[in-house]
């Protein structure tokens, strides 16, 4: 039978090595010389703050010992949360990820430690250590798969938001799969579940999942609008916040199916829903904040007016439209105005070299984008900053322009890359072979290079065999 080594017989080892004694140990670890004593004798069990004044008195690693930790303390004992917690708190702050597995696959037998760690995976997730979190929320989910709770629920939102990113076929995943615990989640939480979702799928051009997400959270809004207004509702109840002010759920869908009609090119539907979110004169809120809210719906009414005028054809709102932007102070809003401008360019063959060459300094500094942990900004931006490379290089090359062209649409392929969107981009590998003869030599090495790497990637990643000589 396999001995397993003890951290108690590999101080002891030590202290014998080294010809030191239990006081004089006890001094270079800081720990008194009967605890030491305790520790080596086995009358006591080794704390996790101990353990790390041994650790450091030996001269060793930190967390050295953390898998001895687990055989000798976790594994062969009841499990006791009052050691496990720090013990998982300090594995976070040591990053050893696979001792929180280890720790967490051992303990996970029995449900009734489900709640706590539950409780410890909030605490991470609060602190931005999601790498962590999620590793306790998956098992957490496990355990309880098939008890429909709202905690369940509530790990499997947690599980999308971290794991929502860079790659979309990813996102599409993890969207599918959170979707259907939706309705299990507080109907608070539900209006953030949903509003995330159609940011996501909003990223992912999947258009009847933005109508179908934005239309379930305006019935679930009004339904809590209407509670909280109720003159017969409690006094002093206090209700559970939503992320943004709760008017704003009712507007956004609006705003959102307004998007999705553009999509479909029923410029004047959209129009309506737009004229819906611009008059907000039935919120009862007379805040700041509020007031703050309502000014942004009309502002980004006003402009979402020009835009769809614009795509439906009339260009003389374009100078209007302009001006607008200018105005416009956050960056992140600039990419959605600018990516409109272009593609009706695009459309109407619109000359715009002037109001390009206004915006040249926002142009260039839309690939600076802060992080953020808002879903639009996360999800939809990257996806519009991709696809306005993409137009703004089929703007130039149909003019001529074609080392620009080939500049913003090496770009765009990049980001698409990066996003995993085979589908635009296919789209740009296209437009680059439709214009192949106007690009210099170095341009189509750039490109043929681009090519193979992800040739080579995806047969990394899917296991194929190159055939390579």
């Amino acid at each position: 039978m396999k001995h397993t080594p003890t951290i108690r017989a590999e101080l002891d080892r030590y202290l014998q090595q080294e010809g030191l004694n239990l006081a004089r140990f006890g001094k270079i670890a800081g720990i008194n010389r009967g605890a030491v004593s305790a520790i080596v004798s086995g009358n006591k069990p080794i704390s996790i703050n101990q353990l790390d004044q041994i650790t450091e008195a030996m001269d060793l690693p930190e967390g050295h010992f953390y898998d001895l930790f687990i055989e000798n303390f976790i594994i062969d004992h009841p499990p006791n949360m009052r050691r496990i917690e720090p013990f998982l708190h300090r594995c976070v702050e040591l990053n050893k990820l696979d001792t929180i597995r280890k720790v967490v696959g051992v303990i996970m037998d029995n449900p009734l430690y489900s709640s706590k760690l539950f409780e410890i995976a909030e605490d991470l997730f609060a602190q931005g250590q999601h790498e962590a979190a999620l590793i306790l929320y998956e098992n957490v989910a496990e355990v309880e798969k098939y008890q429909h709770s709202e905690r369940l629920a509530l790990c499997q939102y947690r599980i999308f938001t971290i794991q929502v990113g860079d790659d979309q076929r990813q996102n599409l995943r993890v969207a599918t799969v959170f979707e259907v615990f939706v309705e299990r989640l507080d109907e608070i939480d539900q209006l953030d579940a949903l509003k995330d979702l159609a940011n996501v799928y909003r990223s992912l051009r999947k258009w009847d999942k933005v109508d179908e997400m934005a239309r379930k959270m305006r019935g679930k809004a009004e339904i809590q609008y209407s509670f909280i207004h109720n003159e017969k509702r409690k006094e002093g109840t206090k209700e559970k916040k939503t992320r943004g002010p709760l008017f704003g759920y009712i507007a956004y869908a609006d705003l959102l199916c307004g998007s999705v009609c553009e999509a479909q090119g029923d410029y004047q539907q959209a129009l309506q829903y737009t004229y819906a979110y611009a008059d907000l004169d039935w919120v009862l809120e007379t805040d700041d904040d509020t007031q703050h809210w309502v000014n942004l719906f009309k502002s980004w009414a006003e402009g979402n007016t020009y835009v769809y005028k614009l795509l439906s054809g009339d260009i003389s709102v374009l100078h209007d439209y302009v001006e607008y932007i200018a105005e416009t102070v956050a960056s992140n809003e600039q990419i959605s105005k600018l990516l409109n401008v272009i593609i009706a360019a695009n459309q109407y063959s619109i000359d715009v070299d002037d109001i390009l060459k206004r915006f040249e300094t926002e142009i260039a500094s839309f690939s600076q984008q802060l992080s953020s942990d808002d879903m639009y900004t996360q999800q939809v931006i990257p996806d519009y900053i991709a696809w306005f490379g993409y137009e703004l290089a089929y703007y130039y090359l149909h003019r001529g322009v074609y080392n620009d062209g080939f500049k913003h649409l090496m770009y765009s392929m990049v980001s698409y890359h990066t996003l995993n969107n085979e589908t635009y981009f296919i789209n740009c590998m296209g437009l680059f072979l439709h214009f192949k003869d106007y690009a210099v030599p170095e341009t189509k090495a750039e490109f043929l290079n681009l090519i193979e790497k992800v040739w080579m990637k995806n047969v990394e990643k899917n296991g194929t065999a190159a055939h390579s000589g």
